[in-house]
């Protein structure tokens, strides 16, 4: 089974592609995107689908899992964060992939044992339960893998 994690942004979103093989879970890919800067919401927006389509196309994954909204206190950032999830959700409809979503804490407690975890804790462990050679870098790739691993640890049967 592949999963692909995504931590959703509009200035930087992460991805992860997580294989797990009979009980063998380890990462395939990492990293981020970033639309351009400087340009319209509607092109950075365009620009977020077209790149999780191309993920998509690319590793093939049959899972997209996705960090559901968190509150924020600014709603304009809440809703370009909203849109910004929309276009990754709408790239996968479009790829016909199954699409779940996690709270923040649900993932943070799935992979650190603790809901209200650092990112930098969350790092850590992603490092250790993919068995990698270092930190994954930045921290929105390493969420996008917390994102995939809180997806198999909540689907053990897949």
């Amino acid at each position: 089974m592949r999963v692909i994690g995504v931590d959703p942004g509009i200035a930087v979103t992460g991805f992860g592609i997580i294989d797990k093989k009979d009980n063998t879970i380890s990462a395939h890919s990492y990293g981020t995107i970033r639309p351009p800067k400087g340009v319209q919401l509607a092109d950075r927006l365009g620009y977020l689908f077209d790149e999780i389509t191309v993920l998509i196309d690319k590793y093939k994954p049959e899972i997209l899992a996705v960090e559901d909204t968190f509150y924020h206190k600014n709603f304009k950032s809440a809703m370009v964060l909203g849109q910004a999830r929309g276009m990754i959700i709408l790239a996968g409809y479009r790829q016909n992939i199954q699409c779940v979503e996690f709270a923040p804490k649900k993932i943070k407690q799935s992979v650190v044992g603790n809901g209200n975890a650092s990112k930098e804790q969350v790092q850590y462990m992603v490092k250790n339960i993919l068995h990698l050679d270092k930190l994954p870098t930045p921290l929105d790739s390493s969420d996008a893998l917390a994102i995939g691993l809180c997806y198999l640890n909540q689907n053990r049967w897949s």
